[in-house]
């Protein structure tokens, strides 16, 4: 569950540290408090938020920080699997904004923001204020189902995904080849041309870096030898008179004379003795290097010829000589399916044609779990949608079979409904209302609920066009959901909040001639005090306070112990 939030310089929030526990948390204040930054400082911390929009033009640097603790054993595998550290199921998410940049940290570990949205969508769910018109779209009403049945579908979703590419690719291979196969005679003659150039020049893996060195070493031939000469004629090699090594060999036989004299004139000796020895030895090293450096006009114009053929080669072929042969091989391969043709189209139309059975029996295979689970899904969603005041409500999935196989299968379903007696059964998106749709989808929430590991789930103003005893359902499903997940909630509704485990309230107050954004959690009193105002307005009177108290105590016994943690 997520156990705290802290925000520093996010909007009107200079600093605030919000413990939340489990059960209903409820979150309330006038409009304009503030409650929108609580929730995008939430998703900021999730990566699906951006900085820009809350942080302050006088501050440089803003801070939101969020902490879980979680059995999730998906989770705690992730973490294991990025080397995270994780003690006592303790996740610390923290994304930091400065200058400009910003930084995501796990458990205090940089890491990629890609990341922390994977982590994020395994520890919590948000229904922001507007999520419920996804329920217009067609296309996410297979992701609920997907989503349901995920125990039995995920593995056929991921086969079907593979297939599909798989068979995208056998279509492309054998449409690309039926094309090109009627210029097959020009391609297999250019092929063959381009394996004789190859061949014709013999080339051996590395003889480029060898030429190349040689040639480098010929290129510079004469340079080199005037080089060695000048460094003969100092060091005194071979013939070149007096040098380096006759003036040692005579300084040497100097401090010999006298090295009987004084022990510190030995070690003196000695060194001079082995720099007589080292330099002798490269005298002999580089007199027998220059007599054996001979330069070949004849051998450097042959390489030098060798080269321009290899570099015509590499701009054609490849950058390496091995990159060359490579090329070489993969043309022969080519032309061995030009000279049998029809064989390799038949090849490729047999790939295809098992490709394509295999992506439609896994398709067929995942349709009918949907099927199956279809039925379960739409039966669960009308109870639901009977606990949210919808009395006389059907509900059904319709399938349609696509065509063709796609990567998520052959179907494409619509969520159907009918509110009111002696009315078809309509597309969902044609009939209901903005609260409406509010309440459709707090049921698939609460039905979804049961069916995964997200321990936390968000509830942004959740109470949208509703009112009255509809309200009251609500409040009592959102019990029934903390029941076994921990809830947060923004709202402004009275009955919602009566239903509070523990209740926040958020409120904007003066400071330092500012206007600060402050998250407190009120007592009992308190909270009855904070439900008068919703439900009194301007005036608070003591009937608006008794009646605060009693939903209260309403609430409290709707919130029977079988709900509770």
């Amino acid at each position: 569950m997520l156990a705290s939030l802290y925000v520093k310089n996010m909007a009107l929030i200079r600093e605030a540290e919000v413990e939340f526990g489990p059960g209903l948390n409820i979150m309330t204040g006038e409009t304009g408090a503030g409650k929108s930054i609580v929730i995008g400082s939430v998703n900021i911390a999730l990566g699906t938020g951006n900085f820009k929009d809350y942080v302050p033009e006088d501050a440089d640097y803003a801070l939101v920080e969020l902490t879980f603790t979680t059995e999730n054993p998906h989770v705690l595998e992730m973490l294991k699997e990025q080397d995270l550290p994780c003690e006592d199921g303790a996740i610390v998410l923290t994304r930091k904004y400065k200058s400009g940049r910003s930084t995501s940290k796990i458990n205090g570990e940089t890491v990629p923001l890609s990341f922390v949205r994977q982590l994020s969508a395994e520890l919590i769910d948000i229904h922001g204020q507007h999520e419920h018109q996804s329920l217009l779209y067609a296309k996410n009403h297979l992701t609920i189902l997907d989503s349901f049945a995920k125990n039995e579908t995920a593995p056929l979703l991921s086969t079907c995904a593979k297939q599909y590419h798989c068979y995208q690719k056998a279509k492309r291979e054998w449409e690309q080849a039926s094309a090109s196969g009627k210029d097959r005679t020009k391609e297999l003659d250019f092929l063959q041309y381009e394996i004789q150039e190859i061949q014709s020049a013999a080339l051996r893996p590395g003889e480029d870096e060898e030429l190349e060195s040689s040639y480098r070493l010929m290129a510079n031939g004469q340079k080199i030898m005037e080089a060695l000469s000048e460094a003969g004629n100092l060091t005194g090699a071979g013939s070149y008179g007096s040098g380096a090594e006759d003036e040692i060999a005579r300084a040497a036989r100097s401090l010999a004379a006298v090295r009987g004299y004084d022990t510190s004139l030995e070690e003196l000796g000695s060194t001079l003795e082995d720099i007589e020895s080292l330099i002798g030895e490269f005298n002999r090293s580089l007199s027998e290097y220059m007599d054996n450096l001979v330069f070949d006009p004849q051998a450097l114009h042959e390489t030098e010829e060798r080269l321009d053929l290899i570099n015509r080669l590499k701009t054609k072929y490849g950058n390496t000589v091995e990159e060359i042969l490579a090329a070489c091989r993969e043309k022969e391969e080519r032309v061995e399916v030009l000279m049998d043709y029809e064989g390799y189209l038949e090849k490729l139309r047999h790939t295809l044609e098992i490709s394509h059975r295999q992506l439609l029996s896994t398709a067929r295979e995942l349709s009918a779990v949907r099927k199956r689970y279809a039925k379960t899904l739409a039966e669960q969603i009308r109870n639901a949608l009977v606990d949210l005041n919808f009395l006389d409500v059907r509900f059904e999935i319709v399938f349609e079979e696509l065509p063709e196989p796609g990567e998520d299968g052959l179907d494409a379903i619509c969520f159907q409904i009918s509110m009111n007696p002696g009315l078809p059964m309509r597309p969902l998106q044609a009939v209901a209302s903005g609260g409406e749709l509010s309440r459709i989808m707090l049921a698939i929430k609460a039905v979804m609920a049961d069916k995964d590991n997200i321990e936390t789930l968000i509830f942004d103003e959740i109470d949208t066009g509703i009112s009255g005893r509809t309200a009251q359902k609500v409040s009592e499903k959102m019990a029934v959901i903390a029941a076994s997940h921990q809830v947060l909630c923004i709202t402004h509704l009275a009955q919602i909040a009566a239903m509070a485990d523990r209740h926040y309230i958020i409120e904007k107050k003066p400071a330092d001639s500012k206007t600060v954004t402050n998250i407190g959690l009120l007592n009992e009193e308190e909270s009855v005090e904070e439900l008068a105002r919703i439900l009194g307005g301007a005036k608070i009177t003591d009937a608006v306070i008794e009646n605060a108290r009693e939903m209260k105590e309403l609430a409290a016994k709707v919130k029977k112990p079988s709900f509770r943690r």
